[in-house]
């Protein structure tokens, strides 16, 4: 059976991208929410490392995992209209999940004290005896997300993209709405309690949003504890290196957490919103790529199906999609992200202090902001083929060298330097950000070795940055006129003239519209002046689009 056309990848990861967008914009709101009653302090560390803990159930058995050994197989037999097959597949594979959880939420309920000690060894008192509370009250909702993912994996097999990613919504508006209802009425140790029921009562109905859609697409759905199945074997064989995959990917999660926790609580809650911000783009365009492509390219590019044409001939449409709206992502978060940071941050108990420490971040994770997307593609076509050691191993030479980098730049150097301790937390950022080149070598190099040379034009890269060098430019240009025009709100060094780390004085929302907007439109005129073909059709699109609206408004 031959893949679809590569205009159908285009709308899945549209569609993709759709939901993926209104589930991130939920989590924005979250995090502004959350900013705006708990700032920076020991409380909001306390529920930001809380929620990693468990999240590790997630990371080793959740999306990325499901995707990446359910999905290849169900895709699969869907592909060759072995429908019935395919739905024993799905039960067989959700009775043994389901176990798996209930046994791994019992253990994170009582190992809670010792799994804080050693993935937060700097928190002591009051906040260690909070992160254990967090943590346990979090387990359970963790093993839902879990059951979600293999909703997501059933749902993305048959094409049903948009739910799929849009059902996080109801997870980010029940955390929204415990802090709107307990915000101003309860102490920070106190609130992050009635946050953490919230996501537990989002947890659950995540996946029940998801749930009938499900049933109804799959024919025949008996859970039943069985491994005899060769195609349900296969599915759990190809699980066991994504796993390790996930799991050295989690150690390297923790390993930041760990340094940050030794640099500061401060550091640990401003990892935090940094990630929410620099992975916002990672999933936009990364992960609604790579999940888009992932059926279509286990159709064509499986060994059975031989398909080495067809499988290069997708992955550099989807890199080339990938750096696009990367490439710009990556330089807005270098040199504005004090901009994006104020946005949707800065209220509250968040101060513009909070707001430029948080951008100390973002500049070093934009480093390898593109890097770490892409790579994200590659390993889907590893996927596709049933290669799950080849991502496990990169990842695994990636987590060691991070996690060397990472002691480095963050506890080892700020003191020799004669900074604040809190600089190092950026160290952490940049050390990830490095590493993730470091990977993306790696994987497609194998890929080229096993395919062919997949890769996206260095030409074209060279446009890109060179249309994001000027847009930057643009952008840093408003800020210092709005800065001469409206003054520094709280500048760093007083009685000195506007810098680029001061921000003007007016609410930072008006900033980041009056700055980004004036950004985008530089990028992607300068990207259609410089040939770029998907800034071609963009404005093109537009072109048509509005042509027929002037004309009525005429």
């Amino acid at each position: 059976m031959t893949g679809g056309h590569p205009r159908r990848g285009g709308r899945s990861a549209f569609l993709v991208a759709a939901g993926i967008l209104a589930s991130r914009v939920a989590g924005l709101v979250r995090e502004r929410v959350f900013a705006h009653y708990l700032g920076n302090s020991p409380a909001a560390a306390a529920f930001k490392a809380a929620l990693r803990i468990p999240n590790a159930l997630q990371n080793l058995l959740g999306e990325g995992v499901l995707s990446a050994s359910f999905i290849p197989v169900y895709a699969g037999l869907l592909g060759r209209q072995a429908r019935l097959e395919a739905d024993r597949v799905a039960s067989a594979v959700f009775a043994v999940l389901t176990l798996a959880v209930a046994v791994l939420v019992a253990l994170g309920l009582l190992l809670a004290p010792v799994l804080v000690d050693v993935v937060t060894p700097g928190f002591r008192g009051e906040t260690r005896v909070l992160v254990i509370q967090l943590v346990r009250i979090l387990f359970p909702g963790t093993g839902c997300l879990v059951l979600s993912a293999w909703c997501l994996g059933v749902l993305n097999s048959h094409r049903r993209f948009l739910l799929a990613y849009v059902a996080p919504v109801v997870w980010n508006l029940a955390i929204i709405a415990a802090l709107v209802g307990w915000g101003g009425r309860a102490e920070p140790s106190r609130l992050v309690v009635q946050v953490a029921y919230g996501a537990v009562l989002g947890s659950a109905l995540q996946c029940l949003v998801q749930a009938p859609v499900v049933r109804a697409l799959l024919i025949e759905f008996r859970p039943r504890l069985t491994l005899a199945d060769r195609q349900v074997r296969r599915v759990f064989r190809n699980l066991g290196p994504v796993v390790l995959g996930r799991g050295v990917v989690q150690v390297s999660a923790y390993v930041d957490l760990a340094y940050a926790s030794l640099i500061s609580e401060r550091a640990v809650a401003a990892l935090s919103y940094a990630q929410a911000l620099y992975l916002l783009p990672v999933s936009l365009f990364g992960m609604a790529v790579s999940a888009a492509e992932l059926p279509e390219l286990a159709r064509v590019g499986s060994p059975e199906a031989g398909g080495a044409d067809e499988l290069r001939a997708r992955m550099r449409a989807g890199l080339e999609r990938i750096a696009f709206f990367v490439v710009p992502s990556a330089a807005a978060l270098a040199v504005l992200g004090d901009v994006v940071a104020g946005a949707v941050l800065q209220t509250g108990r968040f101060t513009a202090a909070d707001t430029r420490y948080v951008w100390l971040l973002l500049a070093g994770a934009a480093v390898g902001l593109a890097a770490g997307t892409m790579a994200r593609l590659y390993s889907s076509a590893f996927y596709a083929r049933h290669d799950t050691r080849t991502p496990l191993w990169a990842a695994a030479i990636r987590v060691g060298t991070g996690a060397v980098l990472a002691y480095g730049a963050a506890l080892w150097l700020p003191p020799r330097l004669g900074v604040s301790r809190d600089v190092g937390a950026a160290g952490l950022t940049l050390a990830t950000g490095l590493t993730a080149w470091l990977e993306l070598v790696l994987l497609r190099r194998r890929l080229g070795a096993a395919i062919g040379p997949v890769a996206v034009a260095r030409a074209l890269l060279a446009r890109l940055w060179a249309s994001a060098a000027v847009a930057a430019a643009v952008g840093v240009a408003v800020k210092l006129v709005l800065l001469r025009l409206l003054g520094a709100a709280a500048p760093i060094a007083a009685g000195a003239g506007p810098a680029l780390w001061d921000q003007p004085a007016w609410p930072p929302i008006l900033t980041a519209l009056v700055v980004l907007v004036p950004y985008g439109l530089a990028f992607v005129t300068t990207a259609r002046a410089l040939g770029v073909p998907l800034a071609r059709s963009l404005v093109a699109g537009a072109v048509r689009r509005l042509g027929p609206a002037a004309a009525r408004r005429r």
